[in-house]
């Protein structure tokens, strides 16, 4: 049986959102971002996107090119907003995975015996989203969740685009082939220098071209995608294969207390994220960009398991000293640091429990230690989510931060 696949994504969704609160500014060319010379554009409204201001542009670039914008601070709503909209969602049916924070793969094939067609369904949906939350959303149709979202993306603004299979091919052939999923930047430059622009001139080649210029598995993709083969189901849940959390200060930090306070920060976070989806750690990866934009990565095996923003900590300060990063005894770290980042890989469910030292001496002293950072940060998690996230930090951090 054929599968019948929505794509819904919210249109400007943290534009949209801020609206609510700010009708005066409907009609405005509004940035969402942090007011910050480092930060970058998270939303930008329809009226901004005709100036070229896209997502994830830096914010300087937008203002450049976009200089009587308005830029609007993020707020905590958007993932509020985001649970109303998934719940409606799986009103309909529990096939629903979500991508991001404002978009969805939807598999209506079940849901048609009980519903009708897929078009009403969508835009009953579309219509209790207007309704209940007063957003727009846009959505596509079509049996492959690729074409899919190629449809919702082509229907926006507050559209609604339905390829049916028959008419995949039509739908394809005049796309640049750099629009077709997985394909990126040096595959697109790749097979421009073999002449190959369109979809329609990449479905002129065989697959035993495609795989002795691209590689097999490289190759099958660009031959298949092209074709709209896309066998990916619709999955209600994905597992987290890592965490993360990084920080792009406004000024290259030089502070190695700063720098300190920030690492402390990000492990908190990271270790909040890892106990709130039951999973544990035991490798951790470290990334450091320096003013010249060269980024440095590196990770670490961690002796046991942890939950601990403690212990992520103590493994960043080992990793970033081995590194020569961090002086002992040094006020300065040895390169001004733009951006830092922390991320727990290697994840297990935090119902196998954390392996303890097995000698005396250590469950005398570092254990009941750890155990009271433990037992501090359960409780923060608690804070956290009553208060928000700043809530309660440790006084360390209130200490060092950057100026």
């Amino acid at each position: 049986m054929t599968k019948v696949i929505m794509h819904l994504d919210m249109d400007a969704f943290f534009v949209n959102v801020e609206l609510l609160d700010k009708p005066h500014l409907r009609g405005q060319k509004i940035i969402v971002a942090h007011n910050s010379p480092r930060s970058v554009v998270l939303s930008a409204s329809y009226e901004a996107r005709v100036d070229g201001v896209g997502s994830a542009m830096p914010l300087s670039r937008a203002l450049r090119m976009s200089p009587h914008a308005i830029v609007v601070e993020p707020s905590r709503i958007y993932r509020d907003y985001s649970r109303q909209i998934m719940k409606i969602l799986h009103d309909v049916t529990d096939l629903v995975e979500q991508v991001s924070v404002d978009e969805a793969f939807v598999d209506l094939t079940g849901a048609m015996t009980r519903l009708g067609n897929p078009v009403d369904i969508a835009q009953s949906i579309r219509e209790r989203i207007q309704q209940e939350l007063s957003l727009p959303a846009s959505a596509g149709i079509a049996s492959t969740k690729f074409i899919a979202k190629m449809a919702s993306t082509g229907s926006k603004p507050n559209g609604l685009w339905v390829i049916p299979p028959h008419r995949v091919q039509e739908f394809l052939d005049p796309m640049p082939v750099g629009k077709l999923w997985g394909v990126g930047s040096k595959s697109t430059q790749s097979l421009h220098n073999l002449g190959i622009h369109t979809v329609a001139q990449l479905r002129e080649y065989d697959l035993s071209y495609l795989h002795s210029k691209f590689g097999t598995a490289s190759g099958t993709h660009l031959y298949n995608i092209a074709r709209g083969i896309d066998p990916r189901p619709v999955t209600p849940y994905r597992e987290e294969k890592s965490i993360g959390a990084e920080h792009t200060f406004d000024h290259d930090a030089r502070d190695a207390e700063a720098v300190k306070a920030e690492l402390l920060t990000l492990s908190l976070k990271v270790a909040r994220r890892l106990r709130k989806s039951g999973k544990q750690t035991r490798s951790l990866s470290f990334k450091i960009r320096n003013q010249d934009f060269e980024t440095i990565t590196r990770s670490c095996i961690l002796p046991t398991a942890t939950t601990s923003g403690h212990e992520i900590f103590k493994a960043s300060i080992r990793e970033l000293t081995k590194l020569g990063i961090l002086v002992e005894g040094s006020p300065e770290v040895s390169h001004p640091i733009r951006l830092i980042g922390v991320r727990a890989e290697k994840l297990g469910a935090e119902e196998y429990g954390v392996q303890g030292s097995l000698f005396e001496e250590n469950l005398k002293t570092d254990n009941v230690f750890e155990s009271n950072w433990n037992d501090a940060e359960k409780t923060m998690d608690l804070i956290h989510s009553k208060f928000g996230g700043t809530g309660l930090v440790p006084a360390s951090i209130l200490k060092k931060k950057e100026p």
